[in-house]
């Protein structure tokens, strides 16, 4: 009887001593990250994002067949489709919504490098921030540093690609006066403006996801630097 005690105190004292060498090593190795490989790490594991995020998006469907990111008729104008489509104008619905996807679609590309130069300008306060951040940290980064030059970018592309179907310059007059009521926000009285800035929130959704992806399986990533430095956060 003494001995099973004994043998059961002693498997009890091992694990917690075992608890305890796994706790000071995932200390240690958080301690042993320095600022320059916390801000490395991050700056890979940002640009694998963005670039996958651009990969996945900007092609045909990545906005229209992704539920996540699909750009829907804003406001009442949604509901509203629904009596259109029922006196015969379904048809135009659609086309006005696919050409908005596409139109996202065919903006998103033309992001690359302003994202990629965003992540390589990144100082070691933002690395920190988005390190330590919420699930959110990635797309406020982005947001600040991305959203005023890509809409740039992204306007006279979704203003092209919007233009070849008619119904968009009529929605621009129905949401103009709809806005007037407030029935329609006044930054989506203008479908090219609207569609800008749905391609941009989707984008940034994306590399949000990318970005989790890589936390959560740093050594899948086949990165040295993402391995350590995530791997150190588990």
């Amino acid at each position: 009887m003494q001995r099973r005690q004994f043998t059961q105190s002693t498997t009890a004292m091992i694990g917690l001593l075992v608890l305890a060498a796994h706790q000071q090593a995932k200390a240690l190795s958080l301690g042993d990250l320095t600022e320059g490989d916390a801000s490395q790490g991050i700056k890979v594991a940002l640009e694998k994002g963005a670039l996958a995020a651009v990969a996945l998006l900007g092609k045909t469907d990545g906005f229209l067949g992704n539920p996540k990111v699909r750009i829907p008729l804003p406001g009442f104008l949604e509901d509203a489709s629904k009596l259109l489509k029922m006196t015969g104008q379904g048809k135009r619905v659609d086309e006005l919504v696919t050409s908005m996807n596409r139109a996202a679609e065919a903006a998103v590309p033309m992001g690359r490098d302003v994202l990629v130069g965003a992540v390589k300008s990144m100082n070691v306060t933002d690395a920190k921030n988005i390190l330590g951040g919420g699930d959110n940290a990635v797309t406020q980064f982005f947001a600040e540093k991305t959203r005023s030059p890509l809409g740039e970018k992204f306007l006279p592309i979704v203003t092209k690609a919007t233009e070849k179907v008619g119904l968009a310059n009529q929605y621009n007059k129905v949401a103009g006066k709809a806005a007037g009521i407030g029935l329609v926000k006044s930054e989506d009285a203008n479908i090219q403006r609207y569609v800008t800035g749905k391609s941009l929130d989707g984008l940034y959704t994306i590399i949000g996801e990318e970005e989790r992806k890589i936390r959560q399986d740093p050594v899948g990533t086949g990165s040295a630097i993402l391995k350590k430095v995530f791997g150190a956060l588990k």
